[in-house]
């Protein structure tokens, strides 16, 4: 049986990265809106998607609220990509 990458296996990854193949960027509140995850569960789960370099995080300020935006590199653009193929794979699709 084919493996799939146990990162984005995880539901609020795997969703976070569906949104972002979508759009340019996105910001946290839009995330974790669209998800309905706890800040403190997306926050953790985009660093792991940071850290694996499939999106990349800019933290700023808007006035004197901070901001962070993710967008999805090629990496993580490879990554999902195969990802769905491997699930279209193991669905004999």
């Amino acid at each position: 049986m084919k493996e799939l990458d146990p990162l984005l296996h995880s539901q609020l990854r795997l969703a976070v990265m569906s949104i972002l193949m979508n759009v340019d960027e996105a910001d946290f509140v839009y995330l974790k809106d669209k998800t309905k995850a706890t800040a403190g569960n997306l926050s953790v789960q985009l660093e792991k998607l940071s850290e694996a370099n499939y999106i990349i995080l800019t933290k700023g300020f808007v006035g004197k609220k901070p901001r962070t935006t993710c967008r999805v590199t090629d990496t993580g653009r490879q990554a999902f990509e195969k990802y769905v193929e491997d699930i279209k794979v193991l669905l004999n699709l």
